[in-house]
């Protein structure tokens, strides 16, 4: 099964200080359509205007992701991080029994443009916990570079979640075919630019769901870069 879900088609909700689209159900725009692929319960791409951001707020049993594309993001928790998360970095952070946080934009002229994504849990109550690290476009050119797994495999971030996220960056004559493990979903989302995807033309902000597939096809890409999740049902 395919089913393309297009930028369009997302929730959006405009703060002012915060421009956000909803790939699935999220504060004040709910569809119960979308709710959810898998165990994938949030991609948000949030764009944070220059000296605002998110003041202390609190999160239980979720494994949080923040992908940063453009700018840079400050981070400050409970368990005691102070952080700058700049464009290339990837963020993990495991609310596990709670924690605290608050995300800023310190520039003084330029947004922040970054994904955040929930992943439920495999395990609830377990330890809080952090990890930061940079993936360099060498390693996402032409392939898919895992970025965060349960055992933290081939470098990734590590967490407490039955899924893998992969991204990968396409130009031109840059493709992949490979399978994907049987029993299980998968979610494609084209950050920017274009790319096709199992015969289906992506453009930025869209997404492919799959179930049942067994092979997962990128071509024929212009500046793309993309997120591909590896999900329990």
């Amino acid at each position: 099964m395919l089913q393309v879900r297009k930028s369009g088609e997302r929730g959006f909700a405009d703060h002012g200080w915060l421009r956000s689209f909803h790939s699935f159900s999220f504060a004040g725009y709910h569809d119960p359509a979308h709710m959810g692929w898998g165990n994938l319960r949030v991609i948000n791409e949030d764009r944070v205007a220059p000296g605002a951001g998110f003041g202390g707020h609190s999160h239980r049993d979720m494994e949080i992701i923040s992908y940063v594309l453009e700018g840079a993001l400050a981070h400050q928790d409970s368990l005691g991080n102070v952080e700058s998360i700049p464009a290339g970095e990837v963020q993990r952070m495991s609310a596990g029994t709670g924690v605290t946080h608050s995300e800023f934009n310190h520039s003084k002229g330029e947004p922040v443009h970054f994904l955040q994504i929930w992943i439920e849990p495999d395990a609830r109550g377990v330890k809080p916990g952090y990890e930061q690290k940079r993936f360099d476009a060498q390693d996402k050119r032409g392939r898919l570079r895992l970025v965060a797994s349960p055992d933290g495999a081939a470098g990734s971030l590590s967490m407490h979640a039955d899924a893998r996220l992969f991204a990968g960056l396409f130009d031109g004559a840059e493709a992949l075919e490979q399978p994907l493990p049987a029993g299980r979903k998968a979610y494609v989302h084209l950050v920017r630019g274009a790319l096709e995807v199992n015969g289906q033309p992506l453009t930025a902000g869209d997404a492919l769901l799959l179930d049942n597939e067994s092979t997962l096809s990128l071509a024929h890409g212009r500046d793309a870069e993309v997120l591909v999740f590896d999900l329990a049902r």
